[in-house]
């Protein structure tokens, strides 16, 4: 039996349980560069325990209707997926229940957004909808682990909004 999850557009208010939707919405907080650059400053929270550093993610983009069972959190540190094109991306969350993942959530992202996964969120992996899928990722980089995966018993197929 399959379940099914209807994919809604990526929105900071409705994202807000599971982290922060980062995006250079409404005016710019500070002008800088001599007025040519508007600053959105302080768009979301690096929670991390340890050293922190930036990798670049390139991975094989998927279809909707999408199928996964597979979701993981980081009990060390959030972690900020920043695309590195235009092209939309899958976010699926879920909440906490009892130290297991509970009904996940879909999101596809608008072009310029990217999220801040909050700290030991359940989430799917990195899902982008159109090639390349090549992303800025900003998160936990020292010694230890810091992944937790878990399969759900039936999968679960997001389908678009």
């Amino acid at each position: 039996m399959t379940r099914t999850l209807t994919a809604r557009p990526l929105d900071p208010k409705a994202f807000a349980p599971f982290g922060e939707v980062i995006a250079a919405e409404g005016p710019p907080d500070r002008i800088i560069n001599a007025g040519r650059c508007g600053r959105f400053h302080d768009r979301a929270r690096l929670d991390v325990d340890g050293r922190a550093g930036i990798s670049v993610f390139r991975s094989e983009s998927v279809t909707l209707p999408h199928a996964f069972s597979l979701v993981e959190r980081h009990p060390l540190g959030s972690q900020a997926f920043l695309p590195m094109t235009q092209s939309p991306f899958l976010v699926i969350v879920a909440p906490d229940e009892g130290g297991r993942p509970g009904t996940p959530v879909a999101f596809v992202s608008a072009p310029g957004q990217g999220v801040n996964i909050g700290r030991n969120v359940w989430h799917g992996v990195l899902t982008p909808l159109a090639d390349p899928g090549l992303f800025a990722v900003v998160d936990r980089c020292a010694e230890g682990p810091n992944l937790e995966e878990y399969t759900y018993d039936q999968p679960w197929t997001v389908v678009p909004g």
